[in-house]
C-alpha cells in the first residue's frame, strides 16, 4: 500500500486472515479440453473449505493443481502471496501441502508405526550403519496419534485391520506430523459408514482447531456443512458457488450440488408422468434462486 504522497505502508492484514493457499482465476486444458477454468479459491489457516461438486465437476483437477500433480494453464497459483508453480508433489510438500487420498497410500500388511513413518523412516547410529530407531518411531507415533485424539491399543497391529475410519485418522495425524499447513482431503468419508464417517469429520475438525487450513473434498453437502466454514461448489470445471457459512444454507447448498437448474427441469418432465407426485419437491424458483456469493448473486 503507498500513501497520496508516495510513502510505502506496511500491509496491514492480520497474519491470520491471510490465505495459506490462493487460487485466482485458476483453470487447467488437456489439449482442447478444458478441465477447469476461473476458479478462485482461498484456504485460511484455521479454517475448513469444502470441495463440493458431482463426478466430472473437476475436483480431481482442482487437486492435481494444489498438490503439485498438475500445474496450472491460466490464472495464479499462490502460497503465501507468492506465485507458484509446482512440478512435483515433493515441491509442494516442502511448502506444507500435503494430500491425503481415498487409497491413504499405506501398506495394509505394515504395523501402523511403520505405516506413519513409510518412507520417512527414523534412523540411529553412525553412517554407513545406520538402523531403523524403532523405539523412538513407535513412542512418536503413539504420541502424535494421542494428540489427535487417537487411542490405539496395539500400533504393531497391521494397519489393514483397522476400519476405514481409523486408517484416514492415522494418515491425517501422519500429515500433522510431518508439518503440513494446508491439509488436502480426497473424499475421505466416500466410503465410510454413518459411525465411521463422523469419526473422520471429528479429526478434521480437530486439525483445524490445530491451525491448519483444510481442504475437504467431497459430493456429500451434509458432511461439508458439519464441519465446513467455507462451501465452493464446482459444476463442469467452474465455480457455480462461493460463499461462507453465514452466506448459505445447507438446503441451498444441497441444491447447488445437486443442480438446480436440473432439478426443476426434472420436476417438469416428472409431472407430465402418471402415478409420480410432484407437489412435495421445491419451485423452480426455489431451485434455481442466486445465493450470496455466487456470480448471480452478487450482480
Amino acid at each position: 500500500m503507498t500513501t497520496p504522497h508516495g510513502a510505502i505502508l506496511k500491509d496491514t492484514v492480520p497474519e491470520e486472515e491471510r490465505p495459506i493457499v490462493e487460487l485466482r482465476g485458476a483453470g487447467k486444458s488437456y489439449g482442447n479440453i478444458r478441465a477447469l477454468h476461473g476458479v478462485s479459491l482461498a484456504v485460511h489457516p484455521g479454517k475448513v473449505t469444502c470441495v463440493l461438486g458431482d463426478n466430472g465437476a473437476g475436483k480431481s483437477t482442482l487437486i492435481k493443481i494444489i498438490s503439485g500433480l498438475h500445474q496450472h494453464t491460466e490464472g495464479e497459483f499462490l502460497v503465501d502471496d507468492e506465485p507458484v508453480r509446482f512440478t512435483t508433489p515433493r515441491e509442494a510438500l516442502d511448502r506444507g501441502i500435503a494430500t491425503v487420498y481415498q487409497d491413504l497410500a499405506t501398506v495394509p500388511l505394515m504395523p501402523v508405526w511403520r505405516n506413519f513413518f513409510l518412507g520417512s523412516e527414523m534412523t540411529k547410529g553412525p553412517w554407513p550403519v545406520r538402523r531403523l530407531d524403532i523405539d523412538r518411531m513407535k513412542r512418536t507415533a503413539d504420541e502424535e496419534l494421542r494428540n489427535m485424539g487417537i487411542v490405539l491399543d496395539d500400533l504393531e497391529q497391521p494397519i489393514g485391520t483397522l476400519s476405514g475410519g481409523q486408517r484416514q485418522c492415522v494418515a491425517i495425524a501422519r500429515a500433522v506430523y510431518f508439518g503440513a499447513r494446508v491439509l488436502i482431503l480426497d473424499e475421505p468419508t466416500a466410503a465410510l459408514g454413518v459411525k465411521q464417517s463422523g469419526v473422520v469429520l471429528k479429526y478434521i475438525a480437530a486439525a483445524r482447531d490445530r491451525g491448519l487450513g483444510v481442504i475437504f473434498i467431497t459430493h456429500n453437502p451434509h458432511h461439508a456443512y458439519m464441519v465446513g466454514d467455507r462451501f465452493s461448489v464446482l459444476r463442469l470445471g467452474t465455480l457455480e458457488l462461493s460463499a461462507s457459512r453465514d452466506q448459505v444454507s445447507l438446503e441451498e447448498l444441497t441444491n447447488h450440488m445437486a443442480g438446480g437448474a436440473e432439478l426443476a427441469a426434472l420436476k417438469h418432465e416428472l409431472s407430465q408422468v402418471r402415478g409420480v407426485d410432484v407437489e412435495e419437491l421445491p419451485e423452480e424458483d426455489e431451485l434455481t434462486a442466486p445465493v450470496a456469493g455466487t456470480p448471480e448473486g452478487r450482480a
